[in-house]
């Protein structure tokens, strides 16, 4: 009687605590389900930078999976803001699946890098972005490696600038960079740029705007937007470069 009695109250106690459980779990999973418009916004503003061949879809994955994991060990006690708390890690994560598509080592830096200098004399003669079939006949190059070279360096123009320094020019730039030096680099790049370049990177990068919003902002095409971006990150890295010889 009494081992009925004691399993009795086991049972009703772990019963109880498992309720407890479920109910966590799907508060927490309503607070992620909160915040998927704002990882759908993420992969998008991402998505605008990116190769036709990466998909968007795959990004929002990549992110709610994230967006729940972060849910479930969220503790508002020491992060008054969940999304605050949530959202540099969300970026992470797709930037790291980014990155697991490798697509640098199947690709040569030195055609990475002629390739960018072509895009940019020909963007700045004709506004536009050359095709394909142009560049490997420019440089003399299979068109699949061209079209692979021209995904990587897509890619990674959307990862921190210290990565992507390193993965194009094989070496560390923190290790000849410090981060105030680094900062006045970046300063004196975006210092030298028109005013209207110098918007476009405020609403891009603090504003946060996308480029269809900037676009219908500046009266100027999303193409031009996107490669004035992708100019002015290649105006870094090679200042970096020619300052530390």
């Amino acid at each position: 009687m009494k081992g009925n009695l004691m399993q009795q109250a086991l049972n009703n106690t772990f019963k109880g605590q498992s309720n407890y459980d479920q109910y966590l779990k799907n508060s927490q999973d309503e607070l992620a389900l909160q915040y998927l418009p704002a990882v759908k916004a993420m992969a998008f503003r991402l998505k605008e930078r990116l190769p036709s061949s990466i998909d968007m879809n795959d990004l929002v994955s990549i992110g709610t999976e994230e967006l729940i994991k972060l849910a479930r060990r969220y503790d508002v006690n020491k992060n008054n803001s969940f999304w605050g708390y949530a959202k540099t890690r969300v970026n992470g994560a797709m930037l790291d699946y980014l990155r697991t598509l490798d697509v640098l080592s199947r690709s040569s830096r030195k055609l990475i890098k002629a390739i960018e200098t072509e895009i940019s004399r020909y963007f700045n003669e004709f506004e536009e972005e050359p095709s394909n079939e142009y560049l490997a006949k420019k440089l003399g190059e299979d068109l699949d490696k061209i079209k692979q070279a021209r995904l990587a360096s897509d890619i990674y123009t959307v990862i921190p600038l210290d990565e992507q320094f390193s993965a194009l020019e094989e070496t560390d730039m923190l290790k000849y960079c410090e981060q105030k030096e680094l900062m006045g680099l970046i300063q004196k790049v975006l210092s030298k740029l028109s005013e209207r370049e110098q918007l476009i990177i405020q609403l891009y990068y603090l504003e946060e705007l996308s480029l269809n919003e900037i676009s219908e902002i500046l009266d100027i095409t999303e193409s031009r937007i996107s490669q004035i971006s992708k100019e002015v990150i290649k105006k870094i890295r090679r200042e970096i470069g020619e300052a530390n010889g």
